[in-house]
């Protein structure tokens, strides 16, 4: 009889996440859900079970906590879960100079972006090749190959580490049966704008350029599958991408810095 296995999402709550779930819970798939906001998280656990009859558990907590990942990992072991899917989603972004915030609010984002990913990915790997199956999606951003801006100044470097530590990743266990990939979505509809005081900018940008989550999280799904160890959603995304490859570094930096 085949093990019952769940997939872990983290930033759940909503946007990408939410996404993530609802199309995994779609497919069958069972899920531990974790984020922050626990009425959120019981909101959507309910949604899913109604609509899929899925086994869909929740762990709330905040990734920015140096102890969480552990404390996640911990509560998965007791309540006698298997993952063989782990979507690294949590992730915000953090506006205005890099000296003008505290240390601590940089100290958080880097916890939450960087090392919360990283830490879970290594609690749970030895389960996956254990098993002989699994697969992470690390979500990252076109951002993270691209010149970066002024006013998001940890962003695009905590995202260009994604991508190069899921290369990494996927290279020591694909003959694991593990798969890893970094998704790099550019922009994408969700609450991210709002939470980072950008949307009255961002509704600026020509329409043609925005994905929706679902397409987002149909591609990552696809591309985790092919062993795709990096993944850029959408042909424009990609095309961005190439033409910024192009440029000269001092070309591109001015232009992605234009307001």
């Amino acid at each position: 009889m085949r093990q019952t296995t769940h997939a872990l999402v983290t930033g759940a709550s909503a946007g990408i996440g939410a996404a993530f779930a609802r199309e995994l819970a779609a497919r069958g798939h069972a899920l531990v859900l974790t984020a922050r906001r626990a009425e959120r998280l019981d909101e959507l656990a309910g949604e899913l079970r109604a609509k899929h009859g899925t086994d869909v558990q929740c762990i709330p907590c905040n990734l920015a906590e140096p102890s969480a990942p552990q404390h996640l990992h911990d509560e998965i072991v007791r309540r006698g879960l298997t993952i063989d899917l782990l979507v690294n989603n949590a992730g915000y972004g953090v506006t205005g100079s890099f000296v003008s915030h505290p240390w601590r609010t940089h100290a958080d984002f880097i916890q939450v972006m960087m090392t919360a990913p990283t830490e879970l990915c290594h609690r749970l790997l030895p389960g996956m090749r254990e098993l002989g199956c699994g697969r992470i999606i690390n979500v990252a951003s076109l951002a993270g190959m691209l010149p970066a801006p002024a006013g998001h100044t940890l962003y695009a470097a905590s995202k260009a580490y994604l991508i190069k530590f899921s290369q990494a990743l996927a290279l020591e266990n694909r003959h694991h049966g593990v798969h890893v990939c970094a998704l790099c979505p550019g922009f994408t509809y969700s609450e991210f704008h709002d939470v980072t005081g950008t949307r009255e900018r961002m509704k600026r940008m020509p329409r043609w350029i925005w994905m929706d989550a679902r397409t987002v999280v149909r591609e990552g799904l696809t591309a985790v599958e092919r062993g795709e160890a990096i993944h850029v959603c959408g042909r424009v995304n990609r095309g961005i991408k190439r033409l910024f490859k192009l440029l000269p570094d001092r070309l591109g930096q001015r232009l992605i810095n234009r307001r």
